[in-house]
């Protein structure tokens, strides 16, 4: 069993809307997954307008959930900005609807405010009351980048973390990834650092802290964090076996998904124990999703 805790789908009644923005049609996501020996998998509504000329109500996926109902787990989503930009909106009665109606989680979140703006803050408040878990992007506030805003060390999540210790939060991103470098710069956090992995990262630091925090592999910049120094990323994915999540962050068709195969030559190789694999490849998941 292989279940992917982050892709992207949209299902386009115009097929000239395939010319605004290139996104996997939910026949090619099957297709891709069935390639890639993949079981099911979150498809997860994009509603921020940072991130796409095409917005994506949660409503289309739960309509492709309802068509694929073997094979695709629905996420909701909601902008912090939502409802007049106030700071005091209830949330709730929204989420739960959405949650009703089979929706395992609330993400990607990539509303480009900082972590610790009110008005996420009190979104993320909602949240964590509704019982959902949110996937998240990090992004930096001078790099032109969707994602909820923090600077390098990530302490507005920490900060979070520590705000809302039932949220349980998927990071993901080229700026969350990073952080599994004790060596980590300025220069280098918003991007894909290549070469050995420098014992003393935030990311295995905030992990062992916190038991509300969870590792999506999805992307290049999850595959590049574990395989830039293979005996470390053996060692990560081994010592956080029960917060790892497999992801492949499918967005186009024909995409490179390089996370499968390294996670079953590392188990083949014995680099990582079946235990781990298993827990990364589904367990998981299916403990967080209630599946």
């Amino acid at each position: 069993m292989i279940i992917d805790i982050h892709t992207h789908s949209v299902m386009f009644h115009d097929p000239a809307q395939r010319a605004i923005s290139r996104w996997t049609s939910p026949e090619e996501l099957i297709g891709m997954w069935d390639a890639a020996g993949i079981d099911k998998g979150v498809i997860l509504p994009m509603v921020h307008h940072e991130l796409t000329t095409i917005v994506q109500p949660t409503e289309n996926v739960l309509d492709i959930a309802a068509k694929y109902p073997d094979r695709v787990i629905p996420f909701c989503n909601l902008d912090p900005r939502h409802y007049y930009n106030n700071d005091k909106v209830d949330f709730t009665p929204v989420l739960e609807h959405y949650k009703g109606l089979g929706c395992k989680g609330v993400g990607e979140m990539c509303a480009n405010l900082w972590w610790d703006d009110d008005r996420v803050l009190n979104m993320l408040g909602d949240i964590e009351k509704v019982g959902l878990p949110m996937l998240f992007h990090v992004a930096s506030h001078d790099r032109g980048m969707y994602g909820l805003v923090d600077q390098i060390g990530l302490p507005k999540l920490e900060k979070v973390l520590q705000m809302f210790p039932k949220l349980q939060l998927i990071g993901h991103s080229m700026a969350f990834w990073s952080a599994i470098d004790g060596g980590v710069t300025e220069d280098d956090w918003m991007g894909y650092p290549k070469g050995p992995v420098q014992e003393g990262g935030r990311l295995g630091e905030l992990l062992s802290t916190y038991d509300n925090l969870w590792a999506d592999i999805s992307a290049g910049s999850g595959h590049n964090a574990l395989s830039r120094d293979p005996e470390f990323g053996y060692s990560f994915m081994e010592q956080f076996q029960d917060r790892v999540l497999f992801g492949t962050d499918i967005c186009v068709p024909d995409q490179e998904l390089p996370q499968g195969p390294y996670l079953k030559q590392a188990v083949e190789q014995g680099k990582i124990s079946r235990e781990a694999y298993e827990k990364i490849t589904h367990v998981n998941a299916e403990k967080l999703l209630g599946l």
